[in-house]
């Protein structure tokens, strides 16, 4: 097997996934600059070119609106799963495992093997932050995103209300609009509800092979059992 095509096969949930990211922001993006630019000649307007469309805060809020939605949903998965568990669920821990767990658990500290991370085996402050820093980078996202957002929100509606002949508001205005919060829970409902849905069907239904269900003859109370 060449260097190449195991490098493929080794990271091929994440190429694919990248790739189809890559192609559906570049599919918005099209489909986003026609409709853009139907309602600028709808209003008597010049159309921009696609270059210019992309730098506006239409399409920067089109997208972020959507990151920081993903990230919440994340955010909140990995820190709720530490203690909330779904009994028959793949995607529960086990039912007697709520919590942090032991260090031996973990394999942290002197706990650690040979192969563990390196801030794993350390103590302090760098074993705390190691320990949660999924969720901290997801956090950090989301938070960064929903700021993105809510600028490029307040810059789209604004230009919106100048069009109108109505004067703009501030950032601290814009987000207590129902516009801001009607595009941001539009977007949160969708991601909560999919992981409820995630999580409650994975105990009754089965996909073979797939890490993210049960094997298919496993008992439907089976909790914390990958297929």
């Amino acid at each position: 097997m060449s260097r190449l095509t195991r490098y493929l096969k080794h990271n091929g949930l994440t190429l694919a996934f990248g790739a189809g990211f890559l192609l559906t922001v570049a599919g918005q993006a099209v489909s986003g600059h026609a409709e853009f630019n139907n309602q600028l000649v709808a209003d008597g307007l010049h159309p921009l070119s696609f270059p210019d469309y992309l730098a506006t805060s239409d399409f920067a809020v089109d997208v972020t609106e959507n990151w920081q939605s993903e990230y919440l949903q994340f955010f909140l998965y990995v820190f709720a799963t530490v203690w909330l568990l779904q009994r028959g669920s793949p995607e529960s821990k086990e039912l007697h495992k709520a919590g942090p767990e032991s260090d031996k658990e973990q394999m942290v500290g002197p706990h650690a093997v040979a192969s563990s991370p390196r801030w794993a085996s350390a103590g302090g402050w760098r074993q705390r932050v190691y320990g949660r820093s999924l969720g901290i980078v997801f956090a950090v996202i989301f938070l960064w995103s929903w700021l993105a957002q809510s600028i490029a929100g307040t810059a789209a509606y604004d230009e919106m209300q100048l069009r109108d002949l109505q004067a703009p508001l501030t950032w601290s205005q814009y987000i207590g609009t129902a516009d801001f919060w009607n595009r941001t829970l539009q977007n949160w409902q969708s991601e909560l509800l999919a992981v409820a849905s995630m999580a409650i069907l994975s105990v009754y239904l089965r996909q073979r092979g797939s890490p993210e269900s049960k094997p298919v003859g496993a008992a439907h109370t089976s909790t914390g059992v990958e297929g």
